[in-house]
């Protein structure tokens, strides 16, 4: 896979199905630019939960490696294991903190029970955007 354009949000989700799909206590991802992601190397699979959004699987070692959310076309969910170097990554926004475990937190600036409502997603992405991917240190 290769991602060439800047990250929109960073972010980790407490979901049962992300809990379940990543066997822990949370998926890390990175939402980038659908003209900004291409896959480099083999065709992957769906695999994971089979709903409305479309999780996409390594078809040799079955890791899930990225996610087209429903409804967001111009939009791919990139696992943040699935980078070269993660070690920049910091999740931005956690979502789904009701399903989660008490003790697994993220230290994200933001933090929703559930899904957040559409209207909360642009004053975020435009925060990111200023502060940029990294946390000032």
């Amino acid at each position: 896979m290769r991602i060439s354009e800047p990250p929109i949000v960073t972010m980790a989700c407490h979901c049962a199905g992300c809990q379940r799909m990543s066997a822990s206590a949370f998926s890390l991802s990175i939402l980038v630019p659908s003209s900004g992601f291409e896959v480099t190397q083999g065709e992957p699979v769906i695999g994971g939960l089979h709903g409305p959004a479309r999780h996409f699987h390594c078809p040799h070692c079955k890791s899930w490696a990225f996610t087209r959310p429903e409804g967001m076309d111009g939009f791919v969910n990139v696992r943040a294991t699935m980078l070269d170097d993660h070690s920049w990554y910091v999740p931005f926004v956690e979502t789904s903190r009701a399903e989660g475990f008490p003790w697994a937190t993220t230290g994200a600036t933001h933090s929703f029970p559930n899904i957040p409502p559409p209207e909360a997603f642009g004053p975020i992405v435009a925060e990111f955007q200023q502060r940029g991917p990294r946390p000032h240190r």
